[in-house]
């Protein structure tokens, strides 16, 4: 079952108009959030940025947070989902033909559920290949990262040409040639010991999840950089990994055909313990909803 504009319908009928906005342009936002036995982990985190997102396009999501939580269990609960990816979408509605946002005075509104198929164990235990790609990251002054928008091609561009180099994921560097970010994660690694990640202003989306490991690497007392850095940088790396709210922290042992350390790193795996544990600690506080 899908929720679709205040209702939750069957898949095949979930149907969206072809003048909406968020087919013909892209015009919309999106969250992905990811489910632990049934307690979706920081759902109120991804609902504000959704709404961030949307003030920053100047669309109106005509609902609270709470209305959107609501449907998200709904949702959940419907489709008897425990572990679970779910996809929240609004997009600018239906509307003529036209880029003025005035042209469409309702948005589309879209919750998908999905049980959850778990990441093969091997990506773990082994780590994954990101290469560094020519396409470039969005320019924030054209297309601002931190919007979570439909509009892909710029990252799907970048992932057709990861594959192409038979990586897992794209390594994308900003207009300025620094690391920017994957397709769909953020990247960090280790160097003499020190726990590197691009910052904000280098032009990325500033994950929930990267928060998170910020956060927990300050705990560990693990010394923290944020920065501008290059390839040359990543090819050095002590450790490597990439994240986000549905892989967690996955481990990276090739960049581009540079090996990185002696396998899975000691930083990398301190982190990803320490995350399952914040996720754990999340679904204890926050109790099975009814």
């Amino acid at each position: 079952m899908i929720y679709l504009n205040n209702k939750l319908v069957p898949e095949t009928e979930a149907k969206v108009s072809v003048f909406d906005h968020g087919f013909l342009y892209g015009d919309g936002v999106y969250e992905t959030l990811r489910a632990y036995k049934g307690i979706v982990f920081k759902i109120d985190e991804h609902i504000e940025r959704l709404f961030r997102s949307a003030s920053m396009i100047n669309l109106k999501i005509q609902k609270t947070s709470y209305m959107i939580k609501q449907a998200v269990y709904k949702t959940l609960k419907t489709n008897r989902h425990h572990e679970a990816y779910i996809r929240i979408s609004v997009s600018r509605g239906p509307g003529p033909i036209g880029l003025d946002p005035e042209l469409c005075p309702k948005p589309t509104i879209v919750i998908i559920s999905r049980a959850l198929k778990e990441y093969p164990r091997s990506y773990y235990q082994k780590g994954v290949k990101v290469a560094v790609v020519d396409v470039r990251r969005n320019f924030k002054k054209a297309l601002n990262p931190k919007i979570k928008s439909f509009n892909f091609l710029n990252n799907i561009l970048a992932k057709i040409e990861s594959k192409e180099k038979g990586a897992y994921e794209a390594l994308m560097l900003n207009y300025r040639g620094y690391v920017a970010e994957g397709t769909i994660t953020n990247i960090f690694f280790v160097k003499n010991n020190i726990l590197c990640t691009p910052a904000p202003d280098v032009g990325i989306l500033d994950g929930i999840t990267r928060r998170i490991i910020l956060d927990s690497a300050k705990e560990l007392k693990i010394k923290i950089k944020e920065g501008r850095f290059t390839r040359k940088d990543m090819y050095s790396a002590q450790e490597v990994f990439i994240s986000n709210t549905t892989l967690e922290v996955m481990p990276v042992t090739k960049v581009d055909n540079t090996k990185i350390g002696r396998g899975i790193g000691k930083i990398t795996t301190l982190l990803r313990s320490a995350y399952r544990r914040k996720v754990s600690d999340y679904i204890k506080r926050n109790g099975r909803p009814t």
